[in-house]
C-alpha cells in the first residue's frame, strides 16, 4: 500500500506539471485496482452491520413505515412492491453491465489499443425478451397501483355524494372537513352543532374517532397546501377554488403528528398538526364537551390594565429553535393531551384570568380570535374557545404549556415568522396585528426606523393573557 501511495502521488506530480507518462498511468490504475480490493470486504462488513445498528430503519413520529390505519398500510404495501421490482431489475441490470465490465475490460496495453471487435444488430431474442420482461414489471406495478389508486379515493361504498351521505347517517363512516390557512389548520364539523347551533369548529388538532373510516373535505384559504398525516394516509393538495378530499382510518386510539407538505410560503416548514383518535365513547364526551361554550374561571376585569415597559423575550436557556412539541413520543403525547381535557381550579389564580379576559378584548384579539360564549367573535384566526385543552400551541410548534404560551405571546413573530397575528392582514379588510399599519398597509416606522408596535405586551399582560388562555377548557 505505501508503494501504491508512492505511485499516486508520483502520477499526480507529474499529471499537474503537465507530462503524465502512460508508465504512471498504468501504475495508477493498479493502485486504484488493489485500493477497491481492499475497500469491498469493509464495505460489506459496514452493510451488514447498518440493519443491526438501526441506521437502516426508518422510525419516528412521522415516520411512513410504521402505519396506524389501511389507508397508510394500502401504500406501504404499494411501495414494496414498487421496491422490490426495482430492486430486482437495478441487480440484473447492475450484475450484467459489472460482468461485461470486469470480463471484456482491457488487461494489458495491446488490449487498450486493439481493433474494436465487429459490431452487429443484436440478438432478436435477447431484445423480445428484455421488451417482454418490462412489460410484466410493468404490470406488476401497474396492476396493484390501479388498485390503491380506487382503494385510496374514498371511504369505500362512499364515493358519490349521496353514498357517503348514508354511510355518515347510518354512523358508518364520519365526516369532517379540513381549511388550510398560512400557517394553521381549521376544522369544522358539519354534523356537530354548538349550543348557539352553529358547526362545530376546532383548529390544529383534528379529533376523529378510532375504528372509523373518515371523510375529509379539504379546501384552502389563500395559497396551496398539503395535508398530511403519514402514518394514517398519504399527502393530498388544499388547492385554491377546487375541492378536493381523502379519506384515512385510525385502528387504535392514538396521537399522530401531521402537517403541511406543500411549500406554502415562510413558515411552511412549520406549519403543523395533530390527529387525536379516540375510543367511540371517549370521541362522544369529547364532542359533548366541544360543544359547549368557553369555559369561565373569572368575569371580565372592570378596569384596563396600568401601562408598563413592552416585555421581552427572554427564553432562559429554553431551546430557542422551537422544536417539535413535546418529545415526539406518541404515547406520551396521547396521555398528556388526556391529562389537559379537565380544568384544575385549584391551580387556577382568578385575578389573573380576569384581568387576561380584559387585555384579550381591549386588544382586539376579538376581531381574529372565537371564543363562543365570551367576547371573541373573530373567524379569521384559530377559534380559542377551549384552547386550553389543547397539547400544542402556534398550530403544532410549540408545547401547550404556561410557559411556552407566554414566549409566543411575547414575540410570535420569532416563533412563525410572517405570521398575520403579528404583521396584520391587508386583506380582505386591513386589520393591524401587533404591528401598526400605515394607509398602505405596510409596518408604520418610527424616527429610528423600527416598526411601531399596536400591540405592547408588558411581563405582566403576557401573564395573564397566558393565565386566561390556559384556563379555556
Amino acid at each position: 500500500m505505501a508503494g501504491g501511495l508512492q505511485t499516486l502521488r508520483c502520477a499526480c506530480v507529474r499529471a499537474c506539471a503537465g507530462r503524465p507518462q502512460l508508465n504512471d498511468i498504468m501504475r495508477f490504475s493498479a493502485f486504484l485496482r488493489s485500493l477497491a480490493r481492499r475497500a469491498y470486504p469493509a464495505l460489506a462488513v459496514a452493510l451488514l452491520a447498518l440493519p443491526a445498528s438501526g441506521a437502516l430503519w426508518l422510525e419516528g413520529p412521522q415516520s411512513t413505515f410504521q402505519t396506524a390505519g389501511p389507508v397508510a398500510k394500502d401504500q406501504l404495501h404499494l411501495f414494496y412492491i414498487t421496491l422490490w421490482v426495482t430492486l430486482i431489475l437495478f441487480v440484473i441490470t447492475g450484475s450484467a453491465l459489472a460482468v461485461a465490465t470486469l470480463k471484456f475490460r482491457a488487461k494489458t496495453e495491446a488490449d487498450e489499443h486493439a481493433a474494436p471487435p465487429p459490431q452487429s444488430h443484436g440478438n432478436p431474442v435477447v431484445e423480445l425478451g428484455l421488451t417482454i420482461g418490462s412489460i410484466v414489471c410493468l404490470l406488476f406495478i401497474a396492476v396493484p397501483t390501479l388498485h390503491s389508486i380506487k382503494y385510496t379515493y374514498d371511504v369505500e361504498n362512499g364515493e358519490t355524494p349521496g353514498k357517503l351521505a348514508k354511510l355518515v347517517e347510518e354512523g358508518k363512516a364520519y365526516r369532517i372537513k379540513a381549511t388550510g390557512y398560512q400557517w394553521w389548520f381549521k376544522f369544522e364539523y358539519p354534523t356537530e352543532k354548538t349550543a348557539a347551533g352553529s358547526d362545530l369548529v376546532t383548529a390544529n388538532e383534528l379529533v376523529i374517532p378510532a375504528g372509523m373510516p373518515v371523510h375529509i373535505d379539504l379546501r384552502t384559504g389563500d395559497v396551496i397546501h398539503s395535508f398530511w398525516v403519514p402514518k394514517l394516509g398519504g399527502k393530498v393538495d388544499m388547492i385554491p377554488n377546487r375541492p378536493n378530499h381523502l379519506w384515512l382510518q385510525a385502528d387504535e386510539p392514538g396521537y399522530y403528528f401531521g402537517q403541511c407538505a406543500e411549500y406554502c410560503g415562510d413558515s411552511h416548514s412549520i406549519m403543523k398538526f395533530r390527529v387525536i383518535a379516540l375510543a367511540k365513547d371517549d370521541f362522544a364526551k369529547w364532542l359533548a364537551a366541544q360543544k359547549q361554550p368557553a369555559r369561565a374561571a373569572a368575569p371580565l376585569a372592570p378596569t384596563p390594565a396600568a401601562k408598563g415597559t413592552m416585555a421581552v423575550l427572554n427564553l432562559d436557556g429554553r431551546d430557542r429553535l422551537a422544536p417539535l412539541a413535546g418529545t415526539g413520543d406518541a404515547s406520551v403525547a396521547f396521555t398528556a393531551w388526556q391529562a389537559r381535557q379537565q380544568p384544575a381550579p385549584a391551580q387556577e389564580n382568578t385575578a389573573l384570568i380576569s384581568a387576561g379576559r380584559r387585555l384579550f378584548r381591549d386588544n382586539n384579539c376579538i376581531m381574529c380570535h372565537a371564543i363562543r360564549g365570551q367576547e371573541g367573535i373573530g373567524t379569521n384566526a384559530p377559534d380559542l374557545t377551549h384552547v386550553g385543552a389543547r397539547s400544542t400551541i402556534a398550530a403544532g410548534l410549540l408545547e401547550n404549556n404556561p410557559e411556552r404560551m407566554k414566549d409566543w405571546l411575547i414575540e410570535p413573530d420569532y416563533w412563525k415568522p410572517s405570521n398575520k397575528m403579528f404583521h396584520g392582514i391587508t386583506y380582505p379588510v386591513k386589520m393591524a396585528g401587533y404591528l401598526k399599519l400605515d394607509e398602505s398597509g405596510q409596518p408604520q416606522m418610527n424616527p429610528t426606523g423600527q416598526p411601531v408596535r399596536n400591540i405592547a405586551l408588558t411581563d405582566a399582560d403576557a401573564t395573564a393573557l397566558t393565565a386566561y388562555l390556559q384556563s379555556l377548557k
